[in-house]
């Protein structure tokens, strides 16, 4: 079975977008958040150590068996494997946010990953399913992302400004305009700034290119004022009732 599931026979693995494995992935994953939360008062001490380490762990695992498979298989390319896709990205920065509990790394990976990530598992870019290795490493992977910033949120208590939003939103189009240079010296399409995705993805309701591009830095803002409102409220509220 291992020796199956490793390789790159796409028709053998096929992925239905909102198929019942896709749903059970997203039903799991939506799981793992409601469970964090309910549990968050619960989370002190050493059990908080070994959750960050956990994440960390998962973090790491997911990224060395990314690599490792597509080596393996003899696959391996500058145009797939460089860590420039946005959740790839996100990937290493939630590493180095819980590692080193800096808060401004916290700002871009909250926003980028969050954002990403959720987007990701709903209507992910795969081309492997149900039981295929790359299926549990992909929603592996975007969920450990999404926890690693909740349990910064929810465990270690952190939180965000508008300030925090435009440092955030600076940094990802900083990153953005960086990985165009290295599309165009590669010939990739790392954070679908060459073009679209090839599987149904909400890009393709933003035009064609480039102009979809401007369309994702208004999505991108959009997204990014819906995440930080909670945290808004929150300050507003706290503010009302002193």
């Amino acid at each position: 079975m291992v020796v199956e599931v490793m390789n790159f026979r796409y028709e053998e693995y096929p992925f239905v977008l909102f198929s019942v494995s896709h749903l059970v992935a997203i039903i799991i994953c939506l799981g793992c958040m409601v469970g964090l939360f309910v549990s968050r008062d619960h989370v002190q001490g050493s059990l908080k150590s070994v959750l960050k380490w956990l994440l960390i762990v998962l973090l790491v695992l997911s990224e060395v068996s990314f690599q490792v498979w597509y080596i393996i298989n003899d696959q391996w390319d500058v145009t797939i494997n460089l860590p420039f896709q946005l959740c790839s990205l996100s990937l290493y920065l939630c590493t180095i946010m819980l590692i080193s509990k800096s808060y401004r790394i916290f700002e871009i990976s909250f926003f980028a990953s969050m954002s990403g990530a959720f987007i990701a598992i709903v209507t992910p870019e795969l081309f492997f399913g149900f039981p295929h290795f790359r299926y549990f490493q992909f929603f592996l992977a975007h969920l450990t992302i999404i926890l690693a910033c909740l349990y910064m949120v929810w465990i270690e208590g952190y939180s965000l400004s508008i300030g925090s939003l435009v440092r955030a939103f600076l940094a990802l189009n900083t990153i953005a305009v960086i990985v165009y240079i290295v599309n165009r010296i590669t010939g990739a399409n790392y954070m679908f700034l060459s073009h679209k995705p090839y599987n149904a993805s909400p890009i393709d309701y933003l035009g064609e290119y480039p102009w979809y591009l401007l369309s994702l830095e208004g999505v991108s803002l959009l997204l990014f004022l819906l995440l930080y409102a909670p945290f808004y409220l929150v300050r507003e509220k706290r503010r009302g009732n002193r």
